[in-house]
């Protein structure tokens, strides 16, 4: 197994040199949560983003948080290192920060490798953009998506301006989400303002099935699927690259 950034040994029979790699793969895991496997067809990255987003501010311990700063120096050595050759990012978030989620879904989308998702459990508010931040993405048919407006949490005045820049940060999220799916902006704002659903809120909440039928996921799947379809995307750039 191998870790962004660092060098495989050379010796792989040394046992010491073994032993320490397995260590800094263990201490990859507890800090990042994340892992780079060897000995499959191609070596991939398997990012996870979970529990709530952390964003500008600390969230209480008791909470489980992916924080932002962790994730976006992942994705540029992923992106910088050769040997890594896809990314697979598995999502179970009740979503979190708007603004690092929509950063970290930034900088998905822009990667030139070959990145795929999948939605475990939850991809629940800012965690739509990240699931389709992908070029390729899948949804367990256990999986639910709920899609609502922007929230503010604090002191918040009650003045145009402060309506002005919500709704700014919304439309951000809008085209985010229309530009890296196949689900139009009509159909998306209609799910965000659902007033039938949701007992004490404005949204929608979509299961698996539902999620690929309006066009915000593109298919079913679990992890044997998202690997398969990783290792397509990767085998299909390498095809694109000897042409």
């Amino acid at each position: 197994m191998y870790i962004p950034g660092t060098i495989l040994p050379q010796n792989e029979d040394d046992p010491q040199e073994e032993q320490s790699s397995q260590k800094e793969l263990t201490e990859q895991i507890l800090e990042t949560g994340s892992v780079t496997p060897e000995g499959g067809k191609h070596i991939i990255h398997c990012l996870t983003i979970v529990g709530q987003i952390e964003g500008h501010y600390t969230l209480p311990p008791q909470n489980k948080t992916t924080k932002y700063e962790h994730v976006i120096p992942q994705l540029v050595a992923i992106e910088q290192d050769p040997r890594i050759e896809g990314l697979l990012i598995i999502l179970n978030t009740v979503g979190g920060d708007v603004e690092a989620g929509l950063a970290i879904a930034e900088l998905i989308s822009g990667m030139k490798k070959p990145t795929v998702s999948l939605v475990l459990g939850g991809g629940h508010s800012i965690g739509v953009p990240l699931a389709c931040s992908a070029k390729s993405s899948l949804i367990c048919p256990t999986a639910t998506m709920t899609i609502h407006p922007v929230r503010m949490n604090g002191l918040v005045l009650c003045v145009p301006q402060s309506l002005s820049y919500i709704d700014r940060m919304q439309d951000r999220i809008i085209r985010f989400v229309t530009q890296n799916s196949h689900i139009s902006e009509q159909t998306f704002r209609s799910l965000m303002t659902n007033t039938g659903e949701l007992v004490t809120d404005v949204g929608t909440i979509l299961d698996g099935e539902r999620a690929v039928e309006v066009g915000l996921i593109d298919r079913l799947g679990s992890l044997g699927d998202a690997v398969e379809e990783l290792y397509r995307l990767i085998e299909e750039q390498e095809e694109g690259e000897e042409e």
